[in-house]
């Protein structure tokens, strides 16, 4: 009997709270997922060396997924994005690698004179390479979160416990300051894949459009979903 397709979901090696929202949580997506866990691949090797060795890591991982009945795959973190040709180039399926993905597309249906800006985990580590490898254009405006707060530290520190009303307001405050010092941001892009439960809070804080890793996913699913669709 055929496997119900599924979206694959590579996750990093963590112990931090995910609350609903967040891309590991059971009961963010309304489709089938099925996330595996890439060993040895912590938060600060994927987010600030690049996920340096882990690269074949991730791609077995997602070739496992895909022969499970994977339709498309997804990633928990968006500095991923670095290697998105290398991963599409070994996969048979629609992969997205990183929320950033969605930048060209906000800043292409924007008014004119706006343009889409990001808020990251960590504005230090987003490189222009990062930028150049999802399509983002590299004057691109970039705030991250304060790299002394609890959202950074706890989750670049893999900790265990995580204050949400204080990653709430972190996370709040980047976006704020991003459209404060950049008025022509018409639009902000999460960056971060734990950001999406804090994305409502963005939204009613700037009064923008606020795109995350869950409205990507959303998007890829809905696509490949319509296969089925059509053979019913």
């Amino acid at each position: 009997m055929p496997t119900e397709p599924f979206l694959g979901l590579l996750m990093l090696d963590t112990r931090f709270p995910r609350p609903r929202g967040d891309v590991g949580h059971p009961q963010t997506f309304g489709f089938p997922v099925r996330r595996v866990v890439v060993g040895h691949a912590t938060p600060q090797r994927v987010v600030r060396e690049d996920a340096d060795g882990l690269v074949q890591a991730f791609i077995d991982a997602a070739c496992e997924l895909v022969e499970q009945g994977a339709a498309a795959m997804g990633t928990s973190c968006g500095f991923l994005g670095l290697h998105q040709r290398r991963f599409a180039a070994a996969l048979t399926v629609p992969v997205a690698t990183s929320s950033l993905l969605q930048c060209a597309w906000v800043d292409a249906i924007l008014p004119r004179r706006q343009r889409a800006g990001i808020v990251t985990i960590d504005a230090a580590a987003l490189t222009p390479a990062h930028l150049a490898a999802t399509g983002v254009a590299a004057d691109t405006p970039i705030e991250g979160v304060d790299p002394a707060g609890e959202f950074a530290t706890r989750l670049l520190n893999d900790e265990a416990t995580l204050d949400l009303a204080r990653a709430e307001a972190e996370v709040v405050a980047a976006a704020e300051r991003l459209v404060s010092w950049h008025p022509e941001v018409g639009a902000i892009v999460l960056e971060c894949t734990n950001m999406p439960p804090y994305a409502a809070a963005v939204a009613h804080a700037t009064g923008r459009p606020v795109y995350d890793v869950v409205t990507l996913l959303e998007w890829v699913w809905r696509g490949v979903a319509r296969r089925e669709e059509g053979s019913t």
